[in-house]
């Protein structure tokens, strides 16, 4: 019998990284589109772990399968830790990847690079579908850049920029960005999870 996990994502750039993030595992990983599960669940929690669980637990229900859910944010020193938890509606509800870009460099256009500090910060949700919920987070510091570089990786990845490498996220090697990202470091802890959940599934059965 495959054990089946739900990816709580519309996202195409999430789903792509998460299927390299979690290539191995024990599970057969699915997507609401496979499933025809058409939901939008609202981010209406104050902190990431919230809206996190808020995904993971409407998707859980309504598939009855074991679901991961993440939300994820960046948060930058000079903006008091703005956008945090708003990351993906900061520059508006229907605002894309370009505009969010464009909009969270304009603020902070005047900062030097010194003061450019910043983090991104990811919590994965892990819910079965009788309510119960499990975490794993994971954070990444960096410095923002003064404008976008690189082609990979999706929302604010093109300004994010580990000086340890010289590059922004959006240029990183995919094995790389995995070993060093918010949602890679989150997605590592998860990977234990799930595999202990599957040990303990093929103990009882």
């Amino acid at each position: 019998m495959h054990l089946k996990l739900l990816l709580a994502t519309n996202n195409a750039g999430k789903v792509k990284e998460y299927y390299s993030l979690l290539h191995g595992i024990p599970f057969d990983v699915v997507t609401p589109k496979e499933l025809n599960i058409v939901m939008d669940v609202a981010e209406t929690g104050a902190t990431y772990e919230e809206n996190a669980r808020l995904k993971a637990c409407a998707f859980a229900k309504a598939s009855g399968l074991l679901t991961l859910a993440d939300d994820s944010g960046i948060e930058v020193d000079a903006l008091n830790g703005e956008p945090g938890v708003i990351s993906a509606r900061y520059a508006g509800e229907k605002a894309t990847d370009a505009e969010r870009v464009n909009f969270l460099l304009d603020k902070i256009k005047d900062v030097p690079k010194e003061k450019r500090s910043g983090r991104y910060y990811c919590v994965i949700a892990l819910a079965q579908p009788d309510g119960k919920v499990e975490y794993c987070t994971g954070e990444c510091k960096g410095v923002i850049a003064f404008e976008p570089c690189g082609k990979n990786g999706f929302g604010y990845d093109p300004i994010f920029c580990f000086p340890k490498y010289g590059k922004t996220m959006a240029e990183l090697p995919i094995e790389i960005k995995n070993r060093v990202s918010h949602r890679g470091r989150a997605a590592q802890k998860a990977r234990l999870l799930l595999e202990k959940m599957a040990l303990e599934n093929t103990g009882k059965a």
